[in-house]
């Protein structure tokens, strides 16, 4: 198949199979993140129907949205391989990466930057964060029972800053939004206001996931024009103003509520002693609860439990890329003791690869898990269990190597080294 021939492929799975709303910006050029709003998920959905429909195998280790992010660099992928030609190497990143990838997490650590105190400790507690899984095993990143109260604690206990809440559940959304403004309104150049909005009622701000909805965590500031406010998102790189209106409406949706506010003055270097204990609550030594839930939403799936079917495992699993990407934080775990201990940049490489690799083995099992759904075909499932299988023992060398230098750590800076077990 040419290239033209796969683009009108490609427009013709958006248009009849998708519906996509977007296609008047469809052209070789256009992002699909960006310009046809196609998410990770979706972006999976369009190659397995461009897969099942053409006749093609795409390699497990392209299927990431990294490979291509318009409809002409698909095309040109998939060309590829339906030509059998050989797919150039990606070339790996060599520098570390400030990776961000919890947004409540983000927010509180450019304080610490800012600063200039190590916020790489604070992200011990984001490689396992919390997650749900419905009572219709479906996985969320976000539900009513979570919360964000082990970050605050330990907040004050690591750094000595406190994050006052200032969102009131109890109150309306408009009660909410007039605290805010006066909190705004008051506020001095050290102090810091965050807010949880719906960032899919921002549609000018691009993301990479398009979740709806997506509540998020982003900070917020005056500027000299009074219809607008200044906008910084820690976790997606991004700053500029938007419309006071805009954001109020992002702020007043139902699925989100939430708000700090913290003052940078008293932040300072997080003692030793309380990073060792922080470690020892936030380290896992001897499971995996993203791929263990990942097992338990399929099975639930085809034993069809709760009334649930094969059908309804793609949505159940439509935020694993949200919560998967929780997993770069190991980097932080690897350069905090890596570098105290003067590792090389070649030792902090081989782990960043190994990182990368249960991340992405994640999208194929995502990948896989959607193509057994669409063609139903259960022959699939002995090779999900095989990746499954595969995420726990790559979890478990980085656990390992993580628990590794943490304990050559312990002893450089002569603190005791108890096992990880009998303190938790």
């Amino acid at each position: 198949m040419q290239r033209e021939e796969m683009i009108q492929a490609i427009k013709k799975v958006l248009e009849e199979n998708m519906q996509n709303s977007h296609m008047a910006l469809f052209s070789p050029s256009a992002k699909l993140n960006e310009e046809l709003y196609l998410d990770s998920v979706l972006i999976l959905q369009l190659i397995l129907h461009l897969e099942l429909d053409l006749g093609l195998t795409v390699p497990e280790q392209h299927i990431t949205a990294a490979d291509y992010a318009t409809v002409a660099s698909l095309a040109d992928f998939l060309c590829q391989v339906n030509n059998e030609s050989e797919l150039a190497p990606k070339e790996p990143d060599v520098e570390f990466e400030d990776v961000k990838v919890h947004c409540f997490v983000s927010c509180v650590c450019e304080a610490l930057k800012s600063k200039g105190i190590d916020h790489r400790p604070f992200y011990f507690a984001v490689w396992d964060a919390t997650f749900d899984v419905s009572e219709r095993y479906q996985l969320q990143y976000h539900s009513d029972d979570i919360n964000h109260q082990l970050f605050i604690d330990w907040y004050q206990r690591l750094f000595g800053g406190e994050l006052i809440a200032w969102y009131d559940s109890e109150k309306t959304k408009l009660a909410n939004l007039a605290t805010m403004r006066a909190l705004l309104g008051n506020k001095s150049n050290s102090e810091h206001l965050m807010v949880m909005l719906d960032l899919y009622h921002l549609p000018e701000r691009e993301n990479k996931f398009n979740q709806n909805p997506f509540p998020h965590y982003v900070m917020l500031t005056e500027t000299e024009t009074p219809e607008h406010w200044m906008m910084w998102d820690p976790d997606f790189r991004w700053q500029g103003e938007i419309s006071q209106d805009r954001i109020e409406n992002a702020i007043s949706q139902p699925t989100v509520e939430g708000g700090y506010i913290f003052n940078e003055n008293a932040l300072q270097d997080a003692p030793l002693n309380v990073v060792q204990d922080y470690f020892k609550l936030c380290f896992i030594e001897d499971e995996n609860p993203l791929t263990n839930a990942v097992r338990e939403i399929i099975q639930a799936h085809l034993d069809e439990k709760q009334g649930i079917s094969l059908s309804d495992l793609p949505l159940a699993l439509r935020e694993l890329k949200v919560i998967a990407v929780r997993k770069y934080a190991y980097e932080h775990g690897f350069a905090y003791f890596g570098r105290a201990l003067g590792q090389s940049d070649d030792d902090f490489e081989y782990w960043c690869d190994v990182i990368e690799e249960l991340i992405q083995t994640y999208t194929s099992i995502q990948y896989q898990v959607m193509k057994m759904a669409e063609t139903k075909d259960l022959n699939l499932y002995t090779g999900i269990q095989y990746l499954l299988d595969k995420q726990d023992r790559t979890e478990k060398r980085i656990k390992k190597g993580l628990f590794d230098m943490y304990s050559d750590w312990c002893e450089l800076n002569d603190l005791p080294c108890d096992s990880i077990m009998e303190v938790c």
